[in-house]
């Protein structure tokens, strides 16, 4: 449904984007990350046909957003961090408005039927009747969302769509999000990676206007072969550790974190692929009387991949950000 190929982008001596390639198939629900300055901005204003390229060719259900731009926009959902509204217009108002900038549900009766179900699944109807300045900024997100979602495009990009919202309306939001992606493909940005590894199916990140990782979450984390990869707290001299685990059968790498208590580190321990290395790290520890205080279960979180992934990327200035 999306696909990227070389896509580069300048800025007078500025490159924003570097040979960027990626494609999203129908259904799938996929995380853009990447620190500020990285290229997140540009790639989403690229997408919604908001900035043209300066190499490089992106289509949207097969259209080129460069020559055939008005049929992939009407492709198209957008929701950006900051939703732009008339606020003097009630919500039902302004998604009607919309409806008919998009060209849908031209019948009256089956645009108010659709508006009606775009607000119940995002959870605004009974502030449907409300003005929008009158709107808590909660509420606002919720808007926003549905004006993206009006007319069900195939395509929905959200930028940072939880901001503002308290913890049951993120959980509703995360449900909705997942909902659509069943049969539309959604590309979500978010600093909050933990809602990423939640929602998405696959992560996407940029560094410096490159891709340096793509790949499904579960893989990035670990958590596709969870006995593959552990996370221990481990009492003991930390040289001695790290000596017990990589002679045990199957450990490949061992890395040493912070201190966790008094005598003793967290270390995550890596094993080869599709190798169950749990019984054989316990026996190794147990032999050389190093004992195992916590086992945090597999895998890693999001935020210590893509925190380990950027190490030592430094972070544009702000005033490229806005472009960027």
């Amino acid at each position: 449904m999306i696909q990227v190929t070389n896509l580069t982008k300048r800025y007078g001596d500025k490159i924003a984007l570097d040979n960027v390639s990626f494609t999203v198939d129908v259904g799938q629900v996929v995380g853009l990350l990447g620190l500020n300055g990285a290229g997140k901005s540009t790639t989403m204003n690229i997408l919604t046909g908001y900035i043209s390229v300066t190499d490089g060719a992106v289509f949207i259900g097969g259209y080129d957003i460069a020559s055939e731009g008005g049929k992939a926009k009407r492709m198209i959902g957008y929701m950006p961090e900051q939703p732009v509204f008339y606020p003097e217009m009630r919500v039902d108002e302004h998604l009607d408005f919309i409806c008919g900038l998009r060209g849908v549900y031209k019948d009256k009766h089956a645009r108010a039927t659709h508006i009606g179900d775009v607000c119940a699944q995002v959870g605004i109807s009974d502030v449907q009747r409300r003005m929008i300045r009158n709107l808590s900024k909660g509420y606002r997100q919720r808007v926003g969302f549905a004006q993206a979602v009006i007319g069900r495009p195939k395509v929905i990009i959200l930028d940072e769509p939880t901001a503002g919202l308290d913890p049951s309306q993120i959980f509703e939001m995360r449900k909705i999000i997942k909902e659509y992606g069943r049969e539309s493909t959604v590309i979500v940005s978010s600093h909050i990676l933990s809602e990423i590894q939640t929602v998405c199916s696959r992560v996407i990140v940029l560094n410096e206007g490159r891709v340096i990782a793509d790949d499904a979450s579960e893989r990035l984390t670990g958590e596709a072969n969870p006995a593959h990869g552990l996370r221990l707290r481990i009492k003991g001299d930390p040289e001695s550790v790290k000596s017990a685990l990589l002679e045990t059968t199957g450990v490949q790498r061992v890395e040493k974190l912070d201190k966790g208590e008094p005598g003793a580190y967290d270390y995550d321990v890596y094993g080869e692929l599709d190798c169950d290395i749990r019984e054989a790290v316990f026996y190794s520890l147990a032999k050389a009387e190093l004992p195992i205080l916590t086992p945090y279960g597999s895998g890693r979180s999001l935020e210590d991949v893509f925190l380990k992934l950027t190490a030592g990327a430094g972070v544009r200035k702000e005033t490229d950000e806005r472009d960027i």
